[in-house]
């Protein structure tokens, strides 16, 4: 099952898909859960194995919660809530009858952000060799770019009409750094990808000169939300320093921005949480398997043995209902 998972987080983080790995690191018995069981999550999938009915609901999501904010955590589910609370450590009440406890691990695994660098001015160049460093996927895109240019990039590109625009959750960022080589015609290419952020390396009397051109080819509100100048005011003047107040930037405008990926267009919608009116465990609607009706209202169950209770005395968990 280990090698299985490991084989689809690889397959996942080579297409660019965000996922969640979730791993059991301590455990009291009696639970079924074994010390180094993992589970893989996605945000309509879950694969593996980290305990049962009284473990999944809430490992699946605290996962996809992670996949939003980009965060790991450490959850413990414990009958006796307040015994285990701790700094750091997220506690849910474990509802199965037959006691024990687990804690696991949940990292969530995210797609690098990919920048757009156009032009292959010393600036353009030094951008790209720093943000390779810091992690992002580089794309480098100029006519007469090659890989002795950008020895780092993971893609060079010389036609900019060929570089896909892909909709994924990773954030996509764009700098163009032409500087005098095709400039309105890179900052066409680079408004088309619609960016996260989009800087123009260039002096205000050019970008204004850039900006008239594209005028009534471009909405304008594309237009205002261009950077120029790019990049922080840090006094930079060679162009690793330029390249620097750029990165520098960007990563202040991710930070601000809240940090949730975009869905996959794709994608199926996000399903409802419901929460199990006998054993209170949150249930996914679109996976509940057990299910029931009653005055006219669905429940939904996290396990058989809930759903019987409920239904041989309904009367006796109507009033949990009544807070949803």
């Amino acid at each position: 099952m280990r090698r299985e998972l490991l084989d689809l987080a690889s397959d996942l983080a080579r297409r660019g898909e965000p996922f969640a790995l979730a791993t059991v690191v301590a455990r009291k018995p009696p639970i079924s859960a074994q010390v180094g069981d993992m589970a893989l999550v996605t945000r309509d999938a879950f694969h593996g194995w980290v305990g049962g009915s009284c473990t999944r609901p809430t490992v699946t999501a605290e996962a996809r919660r992670a996949l939003e904010d980009g965060r790991p955590r450490l959850v413990s589910l414990d009958p006796d809530p307040e015994s285990q609370r701790r700094p750091g450590l997220s506690v849910f009440p474990m509802t199965c009858h037959s006691g024990g406890s687990v804690e696991i691990h949940i990292q969530p695994v995210l797609p690098a952000p990919r920048l757009l660098v156009y032009g292959v001015s010393p600036t353009a160049r030094a951008l790209a060799r720093l943000a390779k460093a810091m992690g992002y996927t580089v794309w480098a895109v100029d006519p007469i770019a090659d890989a002795s240019a950008f020895p780092g990039a993971d893609t060079v590109a010389t036609d900019p009409q060929k570089v896909p625009v892909e909709k994924t959750s990773a954030p996509v960022f764009a700098v163009v750094a032409t500087q005098g080589q095709w400039d309105e015609d890179a900052l066409r290419a680079a408004i088309a990808q619609e960016p996260a952020y989009l800087g123009v390396v260039a002096s205000p009397k050019r970008f204004g000169e850039m900006r008239a051109f594209l005028t009534g080819k471009v909405p304008e509100a594309v237009l205002a939300r261009v950077r120029n100048p790019a990049g922080l005011d840090l006094g930079a003047r060679l162009p690793e320093e330029i390249a620097l107040s750029i990165l520098a930037e960007i990563v202040k405008e991710q930070r601000a921005a809240a940090p949730r990926p975009v869905p996959r267009a794709d994608a199926a919608p996000a399903s409802e949480d419901a929460l199990d009116p006998v054993c209170g465990m949150t249930v996914r609607v679109g996976e509940a398997r057990h299910r029931a009706q009653h005055g006219g209202r669905d429940f939904y169950f996290c396990a058989a043995g809930c759903r019987e209770r409920f239904l041989a005395t309904p009367e006796r968990y109507l009033a949990v209902t009544e807070a949803l």
